[in-house]
């Protein structure tokens, strides 16, 4: 899959969903699925997303991402995305009127042939245009936009904030329910105080982008894909390793009943359930203790 912030780059004509899609929740998936089931040949199904995200544009503070685009990019490649635009939220596309930026944007640098979005979509200067005026707007220059009602789970809308807040109270069920799938992080196994190993439990200490958002802090069953292998059983502390007195937040996974070498690879982890909270250990030999006991409760879970 192609993916480019240059406007030059783009693969055109395109098919496009267009919109934040952090997380690429249930919601998310409404609006990018007519694209995927776009007919027209030698159209580019095409992810259109802003970069920064507008809210960190306007408020100056870095926004912690359900899925920074690294991960978001992985995940719409698995669904049949063939490319992600990265369009720069800047000054110059904040002042754009809403005409201009069908004009400018969806026509002359996407040559769009068809364009989904979200009901709640805004755009143009100060959010002017809705996505009803959308639909006019590309109906009068011939691309045909399609509005993807709200997705729902009971009663309450499906949407970015609701899963961060599940996240952060560790509910594993109701983020699974929303996202459609296991929420995920992605990072690049690299070289830590190695304690995990010196008490018989090594650990894979995981470098992940810094706008990335954690859950909850604390032990979890995980899965995990390596780069030979998939779906592997394993136990996650997500902390500051209070014990030995860390202080900044690390990811460390310790696969089960496994053995290798994973420096240097990329690791895909997947959160099944939430184990504990984290905890400061009077010493080595109770931590020891407890991670046995997080082991054997994430083999029961499982049932290995």
């Amino acid at each position: 899959m192609q993916i480019t912030s240059s406007l030059d780059k783009i693969l055109t004509p395109t098919a496009i969903a267009l919109g934040n899609f952090d997380g690429i929740h249930r919601g998310h998936l409404e609006v990018i699925k007519p694209v995927l089931e776009a007919k027209d040949a030698g159209v580019y199904k095409t992810v259109v997303t802003f970069d920064p995200h507008p809210q960190q544009y306007f408020t100056g503070q870095q926004r912690q991402l359900l899925t920074p685009h690294p991960e978001r990019a992985i995940i719409l490649e698995s669904l049949g995305v063939q490319q992600l635009v990265l369009l720069s939220f800047d000054r110059e596309l904040v002042k754009l009127s809403p005409q201009e930026f069908v004009q400018q944007i969806l026509n002359d640098r996407l040559q769009a042939k068809f364009v989904s979005v979200g009901e709640d979509f805004r755009f143009g200067n100060q959010r002017a245009g809705a996505a009803t005026d959308l639909v006019k707007l590309t109906a009068d220059i011939g691309i045909c936009t399609r509005i993807a009602p709200l997705e729902t789970d009971g009663d309450s809308r499906i949407s970015s904030s609701r899963i961060r807040a599940a996240l952060l109270a560790a509910d594993l069920e109701l983020t699974q329910q929303l996202l459609g799938r296991y929420y995920s992080i992605v990072g690049t196994v690299i070289n830590g105080q190695e304690i995990g190993r010196s008490i018989g439990f090594p650990t894979a200490n995981l470098k992940y982008p810094p706008e990335k958002f954690l859950p909850r802090q604390g032990v979890y069953c995980v899965r995990v894909d390596t780069a030979t292998a998939t779906q592997l059983p394993g136990v996650m502390n997500i902390g500051k390793r209070p014990t030995v007195n860390g202080v900044n937040t690390t990811v460390e996974v310790h696969l089960l009943d496994w053995d290798g070498n994973l420096y240097g690879q990329q690791l895909t982890v997947y959160l099944h359930h939430f184990l504990r909270s984290e905890q400061k250990f009077p010493d080595l030999a109770a931590l020891t203790k407890q991670i046995q006991a997080d082991c054997d409760a994430a083999r029961k879970f499982f049932q290995m």
